[in-house]
């Protein structure tokens, strides 16, 4: 049985532990670990950004609209150079409401 065996079993036992299974162990949690944060890296890195025209043909709504979400919270870009954008992200998931 393993040390990842054990674990998900959820049994509150004592163990020894070898110096084999441990290096195994933790080579297991160090590339679990790196696959997540390797997803979670290229997910942001697909994030694409709009213009507030842009947003505002894609939400139906006038610019003034995007201002007053942007004070309220609903809708907050970001500033970029003094530019403001919207993630498409964000803009996607007002639209699936």
């Amino acid at each position: 049985m393993s040390i990842q065996e054990i674990i998900q079993s959820g049994a509150n036992v004592s163990i020894t532990v070898g110096t084999n299974d441990l290096l195994q162990f933790a080579n297991h949690l160090i590339r679990s670990t790196k696959e997540e944060l390797e997803s979670t890296i290229l997910a942001k890195q697909k994030e694409t950004y709009v213009t507030p025209d842009e947003a505002s043909v894609q939400l139906h709504v006038d610019r003034s609209t995007l201002w007053r979400w942007a004070k309220t919270g609903y809708l907050i870009p970001v500033e970029v150079g003094g530019k403001r954008l919207y993630k498409q992200s964000d803009i996607d998931i007002i639209l699936n409401k």
